[in-house]
């Protein structure tokens, strides 16, 4: 079993916003996507996706560009990112599924084989030039949704499992300073850490390591529209 990852799939398959208006390198982005998946994945691999993955605004929205990954091979993990407008009640996202190889995480976790994966949106770290009180809010309550998470992995964690975090926004600036989620990261013996949202000419690193942990940006567009192998 291997896991692989992505983010930010920006899919517009009921909305209208089609990617190729933020370059030309979005062209046809998912069907470079797509066959970069089926060279790479079976059916007993896992493929995490890190958030943003449709521009719809309503449930219904969302769920059809969720279900245009249902072809596709694998098991699939999703969080929610800061355009997920469509994530309503999570108990409404998991009825939507397709099928029973979608998976959908909100300040809980989910083992597949002997890989344990947890996951929360994530928010902007403190020490970003545009940080607001307003941030400060957003920012604590995802490090205790990641506590939250944290909680249901102690209860299935046995000896030898690897534990993943998937989630939307960086755990830190570019500075790679200490933050509430590196440190919960570290306290809970976190393996590796997915995460997307930058874009574009943004600056930072596809694989970084900090006090043990490897963090790597997953965002499409950074990885040229091609799947990470995580594991």
């Amino acid at each position: 079993m291997k896991v692989f990852a992505i983010s930010d799939l920006h899919l517009s398959g009921l909305a209208d916003k089609p990617m190729n208006i933020f370059g030309e390198g979005w062209e046809g982005h998912f069907e470079k996507i797509k066959d970069d998946w089926e060279e790479k994945v079976s059916d007993d691999d896992i493929v995490l996706i890190g958030g943003d993955t449709s521009w719809g605004m309503k449930l219904e929205e969302g769920l059809y560009d969720v279900a245009s990954l249902a072809s596709l091979k694998g098991k699939k993990v999703f969080v929610r990112g800061n355009h997920d407008y469509w994530w309503s009640a999570i108990s409404r996202v998991r009825g939507g599924a397709p099928d029973n190889s979608f998976f959908f995480l909100q300040n809980d976790c989910v083992k597949l084989g002997n890989v344990i994966i947890a996951g929360s949106r994530g928010w902007t770290c403190p020490g970003s030039a545009d940080f607001t009180e307003h941030d400060m809010t957003l920012y604590l309550r995802e490090a205790e949704r990641f506590r939250l998470a944290f909680r249901e992995v102690q209860k299935m964690r046995g000896e030898g499992d690897t534990l993943l975090v998937l989630m939307h926004y960086p755990p830190t600036g570019v500075k790679k300073e200490d933050t509430l989620f590196t440190q919960l990261f570290e306290e809970n013996g976190v393996d590796k850490v997915v995460f997307g949202h930058l874009h574009g000419s943004v600056y930072y690193p596809l694989k970084t390591e900090k006090n043990g942990i490897e963090y790597l940006l997953t965002s499409c567009d950074k990885t040229k529209f091609s799947l990470t192998e995580i594991l």
